[in-house]
């Protein structure tokens, strides 16, 4: 699908397709639907009204957010204090490894900093991955551009990651990709420049939920050059599903919008 839109040219309408198949649109088209049959007096209405009224709730459901998370997006473990120490040794022994950390996103204007800034989850990230640079002694680079329909005028997500990392994290970003504008392009940009730095071995840094696209992509163009390590955070999810969070929230609602993009777009190879 990735590729059907660029050879259209036809990039620019993602956001919408996206909106489209997310609920809780399908659902109200169902129910659109319903009414319709209803209103003919066709009984099959009333099984799409239970169907869609059912998944409206459900689509709101941090459980079922959660459940659809193990089953659409296979979790990666997250680094501990055995493979952080053998990540280590790597360093010392000068063996050539970088970490990237991949963005999601930019507020392209914050008033209370008068200049643009990265979305919570884009900052969580760039924190892990500083983090474990510090940790293993090893260089951080940030890989992302601008978002589809952002205007030409709008700061490149991993230059203004840049600027953050460097004034009020105190670390300097080793590298960054300011073009990428999806999973498939931060790992086909970052890779071009790590093979030419003569990088061996990349640390990728994302969100859980993000890891299983993101992983994808980076193994199937770095081949046997470069080995890919997973590094998963913000995984931070209790096992524990209590009844109230089969009632529709907020929360909900982002969670399994959240893992039905990620499933969507690693199915279009995005």
């Amino acid at each position: 699908m990735n590729a059907l839109l660029e050879a259209l040219a036809l990039q620019s309408l993602k956001p919408f397709i996206s909106a489209l198949l997310l609920p809780p649109i399908p659902f109200l088209i169902l129910l659109s639907l319903a009414a319709l049959l209803l209103w003919r007096k066709h009984a099959a209405g009333w099984l799409l009204v239970l169907f869609s009224a059912t998944g409206l709730w459900l689509s709101q459901s941090e459980a079922a957010g959660q459940g659809l998370a193990r089953l659409l997006l296979p979790p990666q473990p997250a680094l501990d204090v055995d493979a952080l120490a053998a990540l280590s040794k790597d360093t010392q022994s000068r063996k050539t490894l970088s970490i990237a950390v991949l963005g999601a996103g930019t507020q392209p204007y914050a008033p209370e900093y008068g200049v643009a800034n990265l979305s919570a989850h884009s900052l969580e990230r760039l924190r892990y991955g500083l983090w474990l640079g510090k940790r293993l002694g090893a260089p951080v680079g940030f890989s992302g551009g601008l978002a589809q329909g952002a205007s030409d005028d709008d700061t490149p997500e991993a230059l203004v990651a840049q600027r953050i990392a460097s004034q009020e994290f105190g670390r300097s970003l080793q590298w960054v990709d300011p073009y990428a504008k999806d999973t498939h392009e931060n790992a086909l940009r970052s890779l071009v420049l790590l093979r030419e730095a003569g990088v061996r071995k990349v640390i990728v840094v994302t969100h859980g939920w993000h890891m299983p696209r993101a992983l994808k992509a980076f193994q199937a163009l770095a081949g046997n050059e470069i080995e890919i390590v997973a590094a998963p955070m913000g995984m931070g999810v209790s096992a524990k599903v209590s009844s109230q969070r089969w009632l529709p929230s907020a929360q909900g609602g982002q969670t399994v919008r959240l893992v039905l993009k990620e499933w969507m777009g690693s199915l279009s190879g995005a």
